[in-house]
């Protein structure tokens, strides 16, 4: 098992904090907070213990600031395909009802790609969208990540993206690859591009079409998934208006066995020859298999893993589930997201969900219903959001952020 720890965000004097970690710094210059992790951060334009002391009054605590850049999401945007697909027209596909499908996952439709309609393009409309709201002209753009295990190339989707979007200045674009949790992975990669790279704005696409890779003749898992495309703008910002506070991140690959879509040969017999000829080459053609999931098993790895994900992200951002204005989780189902907000005693109000909608969109899923709650002016700027992603691989992450 694998995971990463969340950085520290420079303090917002708006956040209401709580219970704030104790922290110390040495003469090398790094700070170690001892309450969060054991781990020692390296600390760039660290203050004077003195000096930080004189300027925050004892009623106002503050988590130290680590990072002289920050980064802030400014724009954001979304598409879903034409298609829709209501859980009526599914039982007329397969032995299902529209009552059985919204009782255990809470979906009542879908968006699937047809005719002319591409993932590609999805992801380029929904990138255009955040582009102009965060009023940012396509050649500013310095990195494109495209967040998706369903690309139209073999090769990765990004470069095509960018080219589509007009960015002449031939800036960085690359393909993630992380199922569900891809959007909150491309979410902390941007970051850190912006940080320690210097990049000063970058597009974070989330988008997926796993009804290309569904059995339409499975009701367990064909009911679940729909297409999508949504995006944010990333910006550099000064660090005190740092916008990402904390993140945690894990994989498991024990777990792939209850979630994937592994690789299959053409079973056409191919056998090359004879008279010392190599047998078994060249290799057969290849494809992917549909999806393959044990749903009881996912459920419980959601219920038990994001909660602590996200208590962790939280800790390490300094705040308590009491701080933040809304929890936005993957849209998988219903279910996992009121056992989550429940496990963490977040009231159902302050939680984001689209997911009868559009069902799980995987990495498409956070930046959809985001879009959406900005564009209706649920969320607002200043508000804080705990965002957490989880599915194939196994992989789970949460980030603790501040729109606008």
């Amino acid at each position: 098992m694998a995971n990463a720890s969340g950085f520290i965000s420079p303090s917002v004097p708006s956040l209401r904090r709580r219970n704030l970690p104790s922290f110390g710094f040495s003469q090398s210059g790094v700070c170690s907070f001892e309450r969060i992790t054991k781990r020692v951060f390296l600390c760039s334009a660290v203050e004077g213990v003195e000096n930080y002391a004189s300027r925050v009054s004892p009623s106002e605590s503050r988590v130290p600031r680590i990072f002289s850049k920050g980064c802030k999401l400014v724009g954001c945007g979304s598409a879903v395909p034409n298609l829709l697909i209501s859980n009526d027209d599914l039982s007329k596909v397969v032995e299902t009802s529209d009552e059985w499908i919204a009782v255990r996952t809470g979906i009542r439709n879908r968006r699937v790609l047809s005719g002319k309609d591409s993932l590609t393009g999805l992801a380029v409309e929904a990138a255009n969208k955040a582009l102009q709201m965060a009023q940012v002209d396509p050649d500013d753009v310095d990195l494109v990540l495209m967040c998706t295990s369903t690309p139209e190339d073999l090769f990765g989707s990004a470069p095509q993206i960018q080219k589509a979007l007009g960015c002449n200045r031939n800036p960085l674009a690359y393909d993630i690859t992380a199922a569900c949790s891809g959007f909150v992975l491309g979410l902390v990669s941007a970051a850190c591009h912006i940080r320690g790279g210097g990049f000063k704005n970058v597009l974070v696409i989330g988008a997926d079409a796993l009804s290309r890779y569904v059995d339409w003749t499975d009701r367990g898992t064909c009911i679940l998934f729909g297409d999508a495309a949504g995006a944010v703008l990333v910006q550099a910002c000064d660090g005190q208006d740092d916008g990402l506070f904390g993140f945690d991140l894990h994989s498991d690959g024990d777990g792939q066995r209850h979630l994937n879509a592994t690789i299959k040969e053409d079973e056409t017999d191919h056998v090359l020859g004879s008279n010392g000829s190599v047998v078994d080459f060249p290799p057969r053609p290849s494809s992917y298999s549909c999806i393959q999931m044990n749903g009881k098993e996912v459920f419980r790895f959601a219920v038990r893993c994001v909660p602590q994900s996200i208590e962790s992200a939280l800790e390490k951002a300094g705040l308590t589930p009491s701080n933040i204005d809304w929890l936005l989780l993957h849209q998988a189902n219903q279910r996992i997201i009121d056992a989550v907000a429940t496990r963490l005693e977040i009231p159902l109000e302050r939680v984001i969900s689209n997911l009868a909608n559009y069902g799980n969109t995987s990495a498409a899923s956070i930046p959809l219903a985001l879009d959406e709650a900005v564009r209706s002016g649920k969320v607002k700027s200043g508000h804080t959001i705990a965002a957490a992603g989880f599915g194939a691989g196994l992989t789970w992450g949460s980030a603790i952020l501040r729109w606008g």
